[in-house]
């Protein structure tokens, strides 16, 4: 029996979901699993780059499929490397698959449990979905043109019946499966297994022992980090308020670590505010990952609330880890807001309150040890729920089962 997943990018890739689905097909196939992964030539931030058509690594077998290579910036040339990509790895899988392997399809591109779950029936394989979001639900709740209508509703019911005849589909949270529930997915096929970073590399880093504070000259600053991707999820009005009613506290920087669709946005809007007080420095590598993540003394995790059961920003997980407080821009009954209020390990403010985000920043730099012990907290939050250990055990069983 093979484990196949597929999802566009993988390792070396250091995207989001591609760390998270190199953790477990490399932790899978150190179990002894016959693990296959199904991705691209690409890397996220690199659609030049070209990666090896099939390799082994760590004993997992890599089918990197070709795919047309537009890039992230337009949407008609994202809407072709998907499509390019669908009839790729559609080919790859009939080819690969057999009459009992697991078949595991991510959300990148969206929709592909709807191709997974042909060729899965067709080769009378198991589907398990991994949905990092709901799709086409986001486009909707983004008012991308074209999917508000009768093409939403069709991808929607689409959607569903792949959802619906699927062995398992792995959710990110109580509010995602409420989500699924409602459309119909039966509760006994939704699972519940959060994302993760790595609690062994991750761990609080004393500002002194940072090597990144003092290359990038914030030794004596108090940082509020907005750490990944920059997305069209991801409201920043509210954040750059607050940046620009901040500007006379010399010692409050906003620092911007990663890319994403709206980086140049957020980066046109700080030049024309003249904001002095906000920096950026690009994606750091994994090994660096535990000190970038260590710069900020809070992190900043935001999400639009139209959003909220569609999208889990997994970011927290890594901030957590960090031990370093979560200040959330969202709904305060969101899934991120329910878990740091749970855990005391951060703050909640609604989406359009810059002065409320401005004065959270001032209030938890006047108070050190506040700061602190929300920082504590968050990594108690992340051993107790959120480790890698946990998450890799729980898929084992699942796809054991």
């Amino acid at each position: 029996m093979k484990i196949i997943f597929l999802n566009r990018f993988f390792y070396p890739d250091h995207s989001a979901t591609s760390q998270l689905l190199t953790d477990l097909a490399f932790h899978l196939a150190d179990k002894g699993q016959d693990v296959s992964v199904i991705c691209s030539r690409q890397r996220y931030d690199d659609p030049a780059s070209e990666l090896p058509v099939a390799e082994r690594l760590n004993n997992v077998q890599v089918f990197r499929v070709w795919t047309s290579r537009f890039g992230r910036q337009n949407l008609i040339g994202r809407g072709l490397d998907y499509l390019s990509f669908y009839l790729s790895a559609a080919w790859q899988l009939y080819r690969l698959a057999r009459a009992g392997d697991i078949v595991v399809a991510k959300t990148d591109p969206p929709m592909i449990s709807v191709v997974a779950g042909w060729i899965a029936r067709l080769r009378r394989a198991h589907l398990v979905n991994w949905l990092q979001d709901l799709f086409p639900e986001v486009a909707i709740a983004l008012d991308i043109k074209g999917f508000d209508g009768v093409l939403g509703r069709m991808l929607v019911r689409l959607r569903n019946r792949s959802l619906q005849q699927a062995r398992g589909n792995v959710v990110l949270g109580q509010l995602m499966a409420q989500r699924l529930a409602l459309d119909g997915v039966s509760q006994e096929r939704i699972h519940i297994i959060h994302n993760w970073a790595d609690g062994e590399s991750i761990k609080p880093l004393l500002a002194v022992r940072n090597s990144l504070r003092k290359e990038w000259g914030l030794e004596d600053k108090f940082v509020v980090g907005y750490s990944g991707n920059l997305g069209r999820a991801h409201e920043f009005g509210t954040l750059l308020n607050a940046a620009e009613s901040l500007q006379q506290e010399k010692k409050i920087v906003f620092l911007f670590i990663g890319g994403g669709a709206q980086l140049v946005k957020v980066q046109e809007e700080v030049h024309r505010r003249a904001l002095q007080n906000c920096m950026f420095q690009p994606y750091q590598p994994r090994e660096r990952l535990h000190e970038s993540l260590g710069v900020p003394d809070l992190h900043l995790v935001v999400l639009r609330p139209e959003l909220e059961g569609l999208i889990v920003p997994s970011k927290f997980y890594g901030i957590a880890a960090a031990g370093r407080p979560t200040l959330y821009v969202g709904d305060s009954q969101g899934e991120v807001a329910q878990i740091i209020a749970q855990g005391d390990a951060g703050v909640t403010v609604a989406v359009g309150d810059g002065d409320g985000l401005a004065e959270q920043i001032v209030l938890l730099n006047q108070d050190a040890e506040r700061c602190a012990r929300l920082g504590r907290n968050a990594r108690l939050l992340f051993d107790e729920g959120f480790s890698r250990q946990r998450a890799l055990h729980a898929w084992s069983e699942l796809l054991n089962s």
